[in-house]
């Protein structure tokens, strides 16, 4: 699999952020969404990545840059015809070595208390993802969870 960053021209990946945000309004208020869409994620900023198996997309995620030595997980996904066949492993590993070349002290995510969060919490839990409060302009919300890795002792 190759892991490139990508400008979120191409039709898959418009496809892909599509799903995510309707699976994001299926289970959440629209209040609570805090998925962002094309546009959204093309701030300076932000690092997006796709995921690729030849010609096939499968999987994407992004890092927010929020102040310096903190960074933000967005729009992890994994295509359904990959899912558990560690695409999200790989663009973990890869994120969270980009992290410590950028010399990130932290990085942090927001996800869904529901089940259908269940496996990207695992995930992260394997990662050392512990859970905290809101950060940034997060503010408690019961539809979502927040989570942070530190990367200083």
């Amino acid at each position: 699999m190759l892991i490139k960053i990508d400008d979120l021209s191409g039709p898959e990946v418009a496809q892909i952020l599509t799903e995510h945000l309707h699976d994001m309004y299926a289970v959440s208020p629209p209040e609570s969404v805090h998925a962002l869409d094309l546009n959204k994620l093309r701030q300076p900023n932000i690092t997006f990545w796709s995921v690729w198996d030849g010609n096939q997309l499968a999987g994407c995620g992004a890092i927010k840059e929020l102040k310096a030595g903190h960074a933000e997980i967005k729009s992890m996904r994994t295509a359904k015809a990959y899912r558990g066949k560690g695409v999200a492993v790989k663009l973990m590993e890869h994120i969270l070595s980009v992290a410590a070349e950028r010399n990130y002290q932290r990085l942090s995510l927001e996800t869904g208390p529901q089940e259908f969060f269940t496996p990207a919490r695992n995930l992260y839990e394997r990662f050392g993802f512990e859970y905290c409060g809101p950060f940034g302009d997060y503010v408690e919300d019961p539809y979502s969870v927040f989570m942070t890795k530190s990367f200083v002792d």
